[in-house]
Order: structure tokens, then C-alpha cells, then sequence
């Protein structure tokens, strides 16, 4: 009886500390995976839309800093100046990077929205392209000159002429220029406004003996501005290249933590290596 007893005593305790053994040990893996590499233990998704070149290519050279920070950045190409801020105004993007200030203001008035900056990144210089000319003295008179149809580009472009000796504008115009401002047109150009994105193709166009394009546009035709353009607007212009997003998630950790990296000394050293120019950071 007494031997029975002890068996049955020893049996429960084998069993119990079989049952804390296997417990102890289902617990270690979850604690070793979640101290693994000092890995952050959640990653959020940040959604942008950018242009391709160069908007996306600095946005991709940040990807990897973020998410070390837990911070998975998902970027949305795309090639208009339309839909970008339309996605970040309905939330579908969490924010955007493509245009300048003045862009983003004229489009805030004309679709009563409130999107806000949130950091300067850099400027594209805008030039002047031709494939019928080597020079600004060999443009064809009276032929056309193509520049971006909507306002704020049309009226940057229209001043970028006149800085470049084509044609002069009315006293005080500003940068919602419009062709009605220009004052003084020695060659008689036709100056035609065209979907922003077309543009580089139009060279091609035996009728248009130049275009005024914006600088992401140009280097995706593999144009390079300080080498293809007749002339490149001035390395001092207000034309900021902006993040932007919606005003209450202008003060989003996330969103903040974005802007840091876009303004990082990595990100000046990138964009100034890779485009030569081209492209020239704004902070």
C-alpha cells in the first residue's frame, strides 16, 4: 500500500514538471522572436504617389532607412499631375511627392482642397529642348513652341522664355502667365500648350521647333537638362519640389519620420551625385 502510494506521488510529479518543461519551452521561441535583431515589432505601411524620375528613384533610395524604422514605404507610380493629389485628398495615398509649391496652391484653388506641404526636397531646373536646333539663334521664326498646358507650369515656362531672350512679358506678370502676357515676340512663335507629359514626345513633331519641359519628364526621354537643353532656367528657382499630404496627418509620426529621411545628408549627397545638376536639393 505504502509503495503504491509512493509510486502514484512520484507519477504526479514527474508529470507536472514534464507539463512545466513543455510550457516553458512553447514560451522561449515567442520570446526569442520578438527580441530577434532589435527589429521593430510592428511595420506600418506608408502609401506615396510620386512621379517617376527623379520623385520615385529618391523615394527608393530612403525605402531601405525606413524600414529599419519599422516603416514599410509603398510607392505609386504615376505619370500625370493629376491623379497624385486626388489619391492623397480621398486617403487612398497617405501622401505625394511631384510638384512645387505654386502647382500645389494653384490646384488646392481650382478643386477646393486643403492639401499642405510638409518639406522642401529639391528643384528641377526647367530647360529648353529642340531637335531642330543647337542653339537658342538657330530656333525656327515663326514656327511653335510647345509648353505645359496647366497654369502654374505654363506661366513658369512662358518666364523661362523670356529669361531666355524669346519673347517678353507684360509688366508684373506673375506665375499664372499666360500667353495673352506676352508683350513682345520677335520670331513670331506660336506658342502652344500641351499635356505636360507629352512633351518630350512633340520634339519629334516636324511643326514644333521647340518645347519648355519640366526636368522629370525630360530625363525619363533621356534627356539630360545640363547637357541637351538650349537653355536651363536658373539653379535659384522658387520652384521647390514638395512632400505633401493632408493637413491632419501633417503632424503623423509617420509622415514625419518621411520628411526627415527626404532631408537627410545621404538623401543631398544622392541627388546631387546622381543627376549632375539636373536635379538640385532644396534643403
Amino acid at each position: 500500500m505504502f509503495n503504491s502510494k509512493k509510486s502514484l506521488i512520484t507519477l504526479i510529479l514527474v508529470s507536472l514538471l514534464t507539463l512545466a518543461l513543455a510550457l516553458s519551452g512553447c514560451s522561449q521561441p515567442a520570446e526569442k522572436a520578438s527580441g530577434d535583431n532589435n527589429q521593430p515589432a510592428e511595420t506600418k505601411t506608408l502609401k506615396v504617389g510620386a512621379t517617376a524620375i527623379p520623385h520615385a528613384e529618391v523615394l527608393e533610395f530612403i525605402k531601405p532607412k525606413l524600414a529599419e524604422k519599422g516603416i514599410n514605404l509603398e510607392i505609386v507610380v504615376f505619370n500625370d499631375y493629376v491623379q497624385p493629389n486626388l489619391a492623397t485628398d480621398s486617403g487612398e495615398l497617405d501622401a505625394n511627392y511631384f510638384q512645387h509649391i505654386p502647382y500645389l496652391e494653384s490646384f488646392n484653388a481650382e478643386r477646393k482642397l486643403n492639401l499642405v506641404s510638409v518639406a522642401k526636397v529639391h528643384i528641377e531646373p526647367m530647360g529648353i529642348y529642340s531637335k531642330k536646333a543647337t542653339d537658342l539663334n538657330g530656333l525656327v521664326e515663326g514656327e511653335t513652341i510647345a509648353i505645359p498646358n496647366d497654369p502654374t507650369n505654363g506661366g513658369r515656362a512662358l518666364s523661362v522664355l523670356e529669361a531666355a531672350g524669346l519673347i517678353k512679358l507684360k509688366e508684373g506678370t506673375g506665375i499664372l502667365g499666360t500667353v495673352d502676357d506676352v508683350v513682345e515676340n520677335p520670331k513670331n512663335f506660336e506658342i502652344k500648350m500641351i499635356d505636360a507629359a507629352q512633351l518630350p514626345r512633340v520634339l519629334g513633331d516636324p511643326k514644333i521647333t521647340a518645347a519648355v519641359i519640366n526636368t522629370n519628364y525630360a530625363l525619363e526621354a533621356n534627356l539630360n537638362p545640363t547637357k541637351d537643353a538650349l537653355f536651363i532656367e536658373s539653379k535659384d528657382s522658387p520652384y521647390a519640389n514638395i512632400l505633401v499630404t493632408k493637413p491632419e496627418k501633417a503632424n503623423d509620426p509617420l509622415i514625419k519620420e518621411l520628411a526627415a529621411e527626404l532631408n537627410t545628408e545621404d538623401v543631398k549627397k544622392f541627388i546631387e551625385e546622381k543627376y549632375q545638376g539636373a536635379v538640385v536639393p532644396a534643403f
